[in-house]
């Protein structure tokens, strides 16, 4: 009993009911001052020629976000557009919610309004007296028993006020929702956005953490050195090392200001100086090997390849330490090659699964490029090749 009554007790159903009859003001307006010329087919072309402006959209959508889904809303309230018409089939939906706003509302008012007067009829027949005028049910009388009969109109008028409530909602939800275009659209922007605030923590990932690993390793080779003119050297590289990273830092805190502006600025395999001697400067001995035209390498795959180069020589001071490790770039046959190799320096149980190792098997693969990580004759490797088109 106490569910029946739930819907009784939100604002939203008497909004509803609000909003249907609203769609008959106009109708009735027109009656009152020219019964001639109102007819069924006057008020669809009307309504049809309404449908077709664009602003009509606008009006219907704030309408119906108001008053049929409520200032709470939430999901339904945000399926319904409000903005203009764009194409014929949107302005042909708006036509179909117009006529079938105004046919729900003429229904729902006139039974409403009936079944108060069967109510009223009943209460006079029971006590032998008159029938109101203008009821359409007649109602047979007098008879005392039409007295424990009178709420059930009443009951029916309820129901009636629920269920159109509900069903003209549904309707919106379908006529006054975006359309395939532009829920295309919507899906394709939420995707721009999951992409753009994935390559985001990508960026933080490879360039913090790189910055991090790189001064904790040169700090504790540092005080284990025991020597001045070391820890010197390995002080500037700390310092060097966390400029670079703010650099960094700024340049995604802009991307998270500005986001509809581009990224600028951000390093690429013509940098790849400063990674090696900055992996050096922590211990590691780095052997490199650059080959092929590297200036040449498009853009989006020099930044890319950069970050990748970057995450790999991380991964090699975090886990091996002051290790000797190979690195080769080179540009051949239209593909670009980062290898990466190093002793390991514990038994690895199987591939690698870290988040690290991940982003770049992730980043290769969005540039359709393939990447292989792992022990490989007691060493570890990382193979990357990305196409230059």
């Amino acid at each position: 009993m106490v569910r029946m009554l739930r819907p009784f007790t939100r604002a939203v159903t008497y909004t509803r009911w609000l909003h249907l009859c609203v769609a008959i003001v106009w109708p009735s307006l027109w009656l009152f001052i020219d019964e001639a010329w109102w007819t069924v087919g006057t008020a669809t072309v009307l309504l049809g020629l309404a449908g077709l402006v664009p602003a009509m959209r606008v009006v219907e959508g704030f309408q119906a976000r108001l008053l049929l889904t409520g200032l709470r809303g939430g999901g339904e309230s945000a399926e319904i557009v409000v903005t203009p018409s764009a194409t014929w089939s949107d302005r042909g939906r708006m036509v179909v919610w117009l006529q079938a706003r105004l046919f729900l509302g003429v229904l729902v008012t006139h039974l409403c309004v009936q079944l108060l007067f069967l109510t009223l009829d009943l209460m006079s027949t029971s006590r032998s007296g008159e029938r109101a005028g203008g009821a359409w049910l007649v109602v047979e009388g007098p008879h005392w028993w039409h007295g424990p009969l009178a709420p059930l109109p009443l009951v029916v008028a309820a129901a009636v006020v629920v269920g159109s409530g509900h069903l003209i909602t549904r309707i919106a939800l379908r006529l006054l929702g975006p359309s395939p275009a532009e829920r295309m659209a919507a899906l394709e922007e939420r995707t721009e956005h999951l992409l753009e605030r994935t390559r985001i923590a990508r960026e933080l990932h490879d360039s913090i953490g790189h910055a991090l690993t790189v001064a904790v390793v040169q700090a504790g080779a540092a005080r284990a050195a025991g020597d001045p003119a070391f820890t010197d050297r390995a002080l500037v590289a700390i310092e060097e090392t966390g400029r670079a990273a703010l650099e960094d830092l700024e340049r995604v805190l802009g991307v998270l200001r500005e986001s509809q502006k581009p990224v600028s600025g951000r390093p690429t395999l013509a940098d790849a100086d400063r990674l090696l001697e900055s992996a050096r400067a922590s211990g590691a001995k780095v052997e490199a090997e650059v080959t092929g035209p590297v200036d040449t390498v498009p853009g989006p795959v020099s930044r890319e390849g950069y970050r990748i180069l970057q995450e790999a020589l991380t991964n090699v001071l975090r886990h091996a330490g002051a290790v000797p490790a190979q690195v080769r770039v080179e540009v051949t046959g239209g593909t670009l090659v980062l290898a990466i190799r190093n002793p390991l320096t514990a038994p690895v149980s199987g591939p690698g699964r870290g988040s690290g190792l991940r982003g770049i098997r992730e980043r290769a693969a969005l540039l359709g490029g393939r990447a292989r990580t792992g022990p490989d004759r007691g060493d570890w490797q990382v193979h990357v090749e990305l196409p230059l088109s």
